[in-house]
């Protein structure tokens, strides 16, 4: 079974949550939206502990390694299977300054074309309800998870 993990870096902004969202490259991707954006995140193995590949791919995808107070949200699995786990973390970050690293795909698939893409061609900034109409849908439980923190914290007024 794969195993995933990230992070949702947010923001709150009038007092509403943002979060930041990247969106994966390559020409798979190239014309998907809806659903198509995830948390920053990434594969690891043990021994690595989950935290710090969380960490470690924030920054691989971003080019920015986020500090601060890391709050479990807990995991969900993805259609394939996968299991991600993820932590929110407040911050800020500008999307304009988006630096990911490349990885090597094949493609067309079955091509035998080896092509390199950037793992994020862009991030961006969500509400909570943009966010859960553009991103992963088995990743939507995140938002959730973050908005009843924040609001158990008594940081915003809504649980969801």
């Amino acid at each position: 079974m794969k195993r995933s993990a990230g992070i949702l870096l947010y923001k709150l902004v009038d007092g509403e949550p943002r979060v930041l969202l990247v969106h994966p490259g390559g020409p798979f991707w190239a014309w998907k939206d809806a659903g198509a954006w995830t948390i920053p995140k990434g594969e690891y193995e043990k021994p690595e502990e989950p935290l710090a590949a969380a960490i470690r791919e924030f920054g691989e995808e971003t080019g920015m390694r986020p500090k601060g107070d890391f709050r479990p949200l807990g995991e969900v699995v993805q259609k394939s299977g996968k299991i991600v786990t993820a932590w929110a973390c407040a911050g800020d970050f500008d999307p304009a300054g988006l630096v990911s690293n490349f990885c090597e795909i094949e493609w067309p698939r079955k091509s035998g074309k080896r092509l390199q893409i950037p793992e994020a061609d862009r991030a961006g900034w969500f509400s909570l309800d943009e966010a859960r109409a553009k991103m992963n849908p088995a990743q939507t439980p995140f938002l959730s998870r973050l908005a009843a923190i924040l609001a158990g914290d008594g940081l915003t007024g809504k649980s969801g």
